[in-house]
């Protein structure tokens, strides 16, 4: 291509992009959107809870142990740096719904990325020390969760006309 030649985009390709670029507004509209803030919020809420807990009722053994091998202390030290990260998130999420918006900090990113990584890492750990297979299932369940909540989600969130714009569309 010559540098005095103007590129001429591909109407079905330009459509695709506005397609993209509309789904994309759409997305941060819906994130914007207060009521969907606050359901972020409690499902947050509910997670943290779930795994601060899990973390409680997984190293309560360990506690009265003298010696502990590399899977239980894997799990004791994931625990000791999810609880506390979990709890401040906890108190967080309260003055997140007081004011009715999440924080868009750098810092709580990496503390719910880290806090939440780390309790998998507890939760995987713990399963390991009681058996190895029993760690490995956790782990691909854990990866089949994921699956299925965001397939569930997105077939909750978008609907078929929403699906439709990903359609290929036959030519005229």
């Amino acid at each position: 291509m010559k540098e005095d030649e103007e590129y001429v985009m591909d109407p079905a390709h330009l459509a695709e992009v506005e397609a993209a670029e509309r789904i994309k507004q759409e997305a941060a509209d819906a994130a914007a959107d207060p009521a969907t803030q606050g359901e972020w919020i409690r499902q947050s809420n509910l997670i943290y809870s779930g795994l601060a807990a899990a973390g409680l009722v997984m190293v309560q053994p360990f506690l009265t142990e003298s010696s502990l091998d590399l899977s239980a202390t894997i799990c004791v030290v994931a625990f000791a740096v999810s609880i506390p990260l979990l709890a401040a998130l906890l108190v967080l999420n309260r003055q997140e719904e007081f004011r009715r918006r999440p924080s868009r900090s750098l810092a709580v990113s990496a503390a719910k990325a880290i806090a939440e990584g780390s309790a998998f890492t507890g939760i995987a750990a713990g399963f390991w020390h009681i058996s190895p297979i029993a760690g490995i299932t956790f782990l691909v369940a854990g990866c089949v969760a994921v699956g299925v909540h965001s397939s569930g989600y997105v077939h909750l969130e978008y609907d078929s006309k929403f699906r439709s714009r990903f359609r290929p569309r036959k030519p005229h």
